[in-house]
């Protein structure tokens, strides 16, 4: 692990890598705390899902024909937040069962970014990395986005929190407060859609939800106050991150599995030893 931490200090792609999981950790934290606890982990694996149909799409456009601005990671967003949007509306009004719509977005939006990305003209190296994820390639453009993204997800959280608790808990009570429970609902949803679309680029798609749900879920077995476990599971996104990142390093893993493996590691040492 001394290797990696000198490393760090030459090479500019290592520090773009820690400081994409840093940022990434913040919303995390928040919008995993969200999702664990209003226990929506299956809607926010299929919005995951969708995503690699609007990378796909933008990678063949800027490919195919010349659409420079039109890169994978707005791609993303404009996925991510389409699929929350038509999930959560289905969830709210439609009586078809929510896991039966879930599967058939989840399928659907992989399916159609994979045929996107067999038509794009060359080689698609990009396929992997969009579907386990390449820390080691975030550029300082990415980084620059996941800011911006990190902030408005983090200025929205401070200033609904209470609006998103009372929807987490009880979305009766919230409406009998006066408070526009769907609007949240939504809000809450397009919030972990964008948190899906940081995490994306670290751990990639098919395990960005192991990273979002679990640090929290950890957090939620020692905190009590919803603020307390904002903090430690964006403490714990940020320690996991930066220790899968050093501990591939050596050995060149790819550094998307090795994060994840930690997680679930410490996960199931955290249940493990709670229990007894």
């Amino acid at each position: 692990m001394g290797e990696f931490f000198q490393a760090l200090m030459q090479h500019s792609f290592l520090q773009h890598a820690l400081l994409a999981g840093l940022l990434a950790s913040l919303s995390c934290g928040i919008v995993g705390t969200y999702v664990v606890t209003r226990r929506i982990t299956y809607l926010a694996g299929g919005i995951a899902h969708c995503v690699l149909g609007g990378m796909g799409l933008a990678r063949y456009m800027q490919v195919a024909h010349g659409w420079t601005f039109f890169d994978p990671l707005l791609g993303a967003v404009i996925a991510a937040l389409a699929a929350a949007f038509i999930i959560g509306w289905i969830n709210i009004h439609a009586k078809e069962r929510i896991d039966t719509v879930i599967s058939a977005f989840w399928g659907m939006g992989m399916a159609a970014g994979i045929l996107f990305i067999s038509k794009t003209p060359g080689y698609g190296e990009d396929m992997m990395s969009y579907l386990f994820g390449n820390i080691l390639l975030v550029t300082q453009r990415d980084l620059l986005i996941i800011a911006g993204l990190d902030l408005f997800i983090v200025i929205i959280a401070l200033l609904f929190h209470k609006q998103f608790v009372a929807v987490c808990f009880d979305e009766e009570f919230a409406r009998l407060r006066g408070i526009n429970a769907p609007f949240f609902y939504f809000l809450m949803l397009a919030l972990t859609a964008l948190t899906v679309v940081l995490m994306v680029s670290i751990v990639g798609i098919v395990m960005v939800i192991v990273l979002l749900t679990l640090p929290a879920a950890i957090a939620g077995r020692f905190c009590r106050r919803m603020g307390s476990m904002m903090a430690l599971a964006a403490g714990l996104c940020a320690l996991l991150t930066t220790s899968g990142l050093a501990l591939s390093y050596q050995p060149d893993l790819p550094a998307g599995a090795t994060i994840i493996i930690l997680t679930g590691l410490v996960y199931l040492a955290t249940v493990t030893l709670k229990r007894q």
